[in-house]
């Protein structure tokens, strides 16, 4: 067995909120610079060395990569031979959230309820998904999610006899009505599978995967291939003022569902789509 001192994972997680949204993770960072050299558009070329610049400069001075340090998102994998001590792990999580926020100097964007809207003034609670693991390891994948981009996303019910056809048409669907509202190039979590909750829940976890990162399976990473080329050829454009690249990744993931359904979820990231992990 092993124990974790919560403190410890209070420190952690205080320390990789302000990590996360002040320095853009290695992989986006590279797959925007790829895109860039790619760019035919003149504008398009423009906005993404803005892009590149601005990260640049976040990571320089250690201040937010954008203004909307997003909701407090984990995914967390327990190894069933780990012990905390102290605190529980969400209280533990949401604490570091807490002192992770306010020493970050980082925007405290999350209400107490959704209808009478009063902040809670440290960004907590934090959404916290937990799945058990063998062995003796916690680790712990953080995203901040800005609604811009969240408020794009979608999920569709549809019948198993849609196929693939209709998935890709709401995928397709989704984007375009998307348009420019969540600051792309974006990055796209698609989940197909499962009940209404988990397709979006692995939508959610999709956007985890290294930005650009082909799924493991050859069926969905052919599929990302193909349906990423479609997106970008749209024109849409960084920022949504045309040009090539309208979306860095397209990350697809399945879940075993009911004979009587296909749910589809497509949860969509701005060009930073920051996330970071650590494990204890």
């Amino acid at each position: 067995m092993k124990t974790i001192q919560s403190k410890n994972i209070v420190s952690q997680i205080r320390q990789l909120c302000i990590d996360v949204n002040t320095q853009l993770a290695k992989d986006t960072y590279d797959k925007i610079k790829e895109m860039q050299s790619k760019e035919t558009s003149n504008v398009g070329k423009h906005i993404l060395d803005q892009i590149i610049e601005n990260a640049d400069l976040a990571a320089e001075k250690r201040d937010p990569i954008c203004q909307d340090t997003g909701m407090a998102v984990f995914f967390v994998e327990l190894g069933q031979e780990v012990i905390i001590e102290g605190q529980t792990l969400e209280e533990s999580i949401n604490e570091g959230v807490r002192q992770g926020y306010k020493d970050g100097y980082l925007r405290k964007s999350v209400v107490k309820d959704p209808i009478r809207r009063e902040n809670t003034n440290d960004n907590t609670p934090a959404i916290i998904y937990i799945e058990t693991k063998k062995g003796n390891q916690l680790k712990i994948k953080f995203a901040p999610k800005g609604f811009g981009s969240e408020n794009m996303s979608r999920l569709k019910m549809l019948k198993p006899a849609d196929g693939l056809e209709g998935v890709e048409a709401f995928v397709m669907e989704t984007i375009e009505k998307a348009g420019p509202n969540p600051c792309p190039p974006i990055v796209i979590g698609v989940g197909i599978g499962g009940t209404m909750d988990k397709a979006c829940q692995i939508a959610k976890k999709a956007l985890f995967r290294k930005t650009g990162q082909h799924s493991t399976d050859p069926y969905l990473s052919d599929l990302e291939k193909k349906w990423i080329k479609k997106i970008n050829e749209m024109q849409i454009g960084p920022q949504g003022l045309g040009g090539d690249t309208t979306a860095l990744a397209i990350h697809i993931e399945t879940y075993p569902t009911h004979i009587a359904g296909l749910p589809v979820a497509v949860n969509i990231n701005c060009h930073a789509s920051r996330h970071g992990e650590i494990t204890l």
